[in-house]
Parts: structure tokens; sequence; C-alpha cells
């Protein structure tokens, strides 16, 4: 999760978040290369009064201009083509979990299973176990299986929500009277914080998400105390 003094993204707990950092770093470099170039081009220009007279109208000048820039915006379409077809992608999924935001808390309905619905209000500061992360911590986490592909759909109750869990790459939109879907693998175990990233009313900051992936046999066995 973020600390006070980080810059960058969050360490990546999925395949999807690896590509999606993958994809940032790939961006970010040629926007530097491209801002350097032109820093050194407004230098030169600046600090000569030189010019070569056949820079003026050259036809193969014109050209470069033109096609340079149609690579560079191709070489940046491509991976980003890739990636968003990454996080639109569901294949037989081993889960299906429903999310229902609420003002101001989250509803999980665990579709494959009877009965298996849990409400995750947000823990205040005079309950907060010693260790746990103030305005972030909840008393149900959604618990979901390591190495197995959850499907997840997402939808609200009243207002405009958004389910974000930055080191898991997700960020879904919850809007009453339609379902959104995305989907989550987490390869090792650990717990996830998240928050509400839509500005939903006066207790908008006090509704956290907690995903946490545990082993296939721990799975099993909080189905069955929870069912």
């Amino acid at each position: 999760m973020a600390n006070p003094m980080h810059l960058g993204l969050q360490d990546a707990m999925s395949p999807l978040m690896e590509e999606l950092l993958y994809f940032h770093d790939h961006t970010l470099m040629i926007i530097f290369l491209i801002s350097m170039f032109v820093l050194y081009t407004i230098s030169v220009l600046l600090l000569t009064n030189l010019y070569h007279t056949n820079a003026t109208d050259v036809q193969e000048m014109e050209m470069i201009w033109t096609i340079l820039p149609a690579l560079i915006l191709i070489t940046i379409a491509l991976p980003s083509l890739r990636t968003l077809y990454l996080m639109d992608e569901t294949t037989n999924p081993c889960l299906t979990i429903k999310v229902i935001g609420h003002q101001w808390y989250w509803t999980y309905e665990y579709t494959d299973f009877s009965q298996l619905e849990f409400d995750s209000y947000m823990l205040p500061t005079q309950d907060l176990p010693q260790g746990h992360f103030r305005l972030l911590e909840v008393d149900h986490r959604m618990i979901v299986p390591t190495n197995s592909s959850t499907r997840t759909l997402i939808t609200a109750e009243d207002v405009l929500h958004s389910w974000a869990v930055p080191s898991l790459g997700i960020k879904m939109d919850a809007v009453p009277g339609r379902l959104n879907q995305t989907s989550l693998t987490s390869p090792n175990p650990g717990v996830f914080y998240g928050q509400c990233s839509e500005i939903c009313g006066a207790n908008h900051s006090f509704m956290p998400i907690v995903v946490e992936a545990v082993p296939m046999q721990h799975f099993q066995s909080w189905l069955k105390t929870s069912s």
C-alpha cells in the first residue's frame, strides 16, 4: 500500500497491475526522450544565430517530422490496446462476487454459494485493533483464493461509487441500475487496501475496501465457517 513519501505507483500484486506498470514505464520513457529532444532543440535555437540555408525548405525534413510522430504514437498505442484487452478479458472464472456500493459501505455477495453475503463497514478508530490502518480497515474483508480468476460484478444501490484497489490494478465505477464486470487474480497471499474513488456524499472518505487473498484450502475453510 502507499506510504506518506510514496511518489510512484504501488507495487504490483496481480498480473494485470504488472502490465499497467510496464505500460506506464514504457510511455514515460518515450515522453522523457521527446522532452529532452525538444529542450535540446530550443536551447540550440536560443544560443546560436546560425542556421543552414537548406534547412528552411526541405521536403525530407517535412516527411521526417510528419512520419516520426505517427511511429511514436503507434509504439504507444499497441501496448495500450493489449493492456486494455487484458483488463476486459474474463476467462473461466472460478468464483463470482457481486459488489454493491451503498452510502457509505459495501456489500459483497458470493453468487456461487447460497446465503453468503455480508456488509463491509469501516472500523471506527476506537475499535481499531493495534497495528491496523486507520480509515482503511473494515469489519468484514472480501476473501478470495490465490492463483484463481475471480469475476467481480460491480453496481450501486443509491449513487455513483467506484471500487478501486490500486495494488491489484482495479478501478471500476459502481453505477445504479448497471452491472460492470472486471476480474482479479492474485498469485500470492496478502491483504490489499483500496477506497471508493468517486465522490458519493458526506462520508465518501469513510468507505474503504479490503481484499484478502488466501490459499485455496484456507478459502475453503472460510467458506465452511461463513456459510
